[in-house]
């Protein structure tokens, strides 16, 4: 794996504060059942780290004591923690909105069996991962047969009354592109989805979030090696549009990895880059009980580049999906 934080921390990037926080992204582990090639935890089926459940306890105590409104599940694979679902019941209990990143294929997992009822009897918004319509795109990117049991998945949710109207159960997807672009405009991608995924499979769904891949990591790591690395930043920085960091997603989150450490978002927890909060050098869960968040200065480095790019890249997609602009490389083909 080739480090990609030397390459990102020399930056131009705007300064940043942090607003009102409202979501809390807990990252219940490193350990996931696939190996994807954007992916940039580098999770895997060898990762051993997984949130205890002291941690876990943590988390609800934040929740709890700052009143956050959303609980932003992801890993890995999060529904592997053993604590997953005991958290999902004591967050839905207390009001909070609970979201679960989901691989689709995990609901077919050995041991896994009843996760889809659970998830549905909880009421959690399911944001699930399909890169693509086609079986040839995902099985490339995510490994041989995740698109068939992807579909399965989907249907399974379906089944329940997930991305269907009437049963108050949020299906949303999310697209990855396959290689150093930047994705295509978010409203006519979602029309494509729905339509193939209907006409070809019956599967009805929310929304589809487009993001951006980030240079870090797995993913980083490929472009570094292939070099890619230098070509991909220079067309995050080209494609940067101020307009988007008012609702950039670090400015009202905070992530928190698997140990209870503090992050601005999800990248600079892969990057090893600690949130400012208070006079902590590495702020954990229980400085949040003591420390206001509201006003702290977010860490930023050339990977912020994108989350601003064209339409803009965030955990809940395009931050102006307006924009259909979609540049790339050239003569970029295929994953990274």
């Amino acid at each position: 794996m080739r480090p990609t934080l030397p390459l990102l921390v020399k930056t131009d990037f705007p300064a940043l504060r942090r607003t009102a926080l409202e979501t809390l992204q807990v990252n219940l582990g490193y350990k996931c059942n696939q190996s994807c090639l954007h992916c940039h935890v580098n999770a895997g089926p060898n990762r051993t780290e997984m949130m205890d459940q002291d941690t876990v306890r943590l988390v609800l105590n934040v929740l709890e004591d700052r009143q956050i409104k959303t609980l932003d599940l992801t890993g890995g694979a999060p529904e592997l923690n053993e604590n997953f679902r005991a958290l999902v019941q004591q967050a839905r209990r207390m009001g909070v909105r609970v979201i679960d990143r989901c691989n689709l294929t995990i609901l077919s997992e050995p041991g896994q069996e009843g996760l889809a009822e659970f998830l549905a009897v909880q009421g959690v918004e399911v944001t699930a991962s399909l890169p693509c319509y086609t079986p040839s795109n995902v099985d490339r990117q995510r490994g041989d047969g995740v698109f068939e049991r992807s579909i399965a998945g989907l249907q399974m949710l379906n089944a329940l009354g997930y991305g269907r109207q009437g049963f108050g159960l949020t299906l949303n997807l999310v697209y990855n592109p396959q290689g150093p672009v930047l994705p295509p405009a978010q409203g006519p991608l979602e029309a494509d989805y729905k339509r193939e995924l209907w006409q070809h499979f019956g599967i009805e769904f929310n929304q589809l979030f487009a993001i951006t891949n980030m240079p870090v990591q797995r993913f980083g790591s490929t472009l570094v090696s292939k070099g890619s690395f230098e070509g991909y930043m220079q067309l995050l920085k080209e494609s940067y549009r101020p307009e988007n960091l008012p609702t950039v997603m670090c400015r009202s989150l905070l992530s928190v990895d698997w140990q209870g450490y503090l992050y601005d978002c999800d990248f600079n927890q892969m990057l090893g880059m600690p949130a400012a909060l208070g006079s902590a050098a590495r702020p954990h869960l229980r400085d949040l009980l003591t420390a206001d968040a509201l006003g702290t200065a977010i860490r930023v480095a050339n990977h912020c580049y994108g989350c601003t790019a064209g339409q803009g890249s965030s955990c809940g997609g395009a931050l102006e999906a307006e924009h259909s602009s979609s540049p790339s490389l050239p003569h970029a083909t295929g994953d990274a």
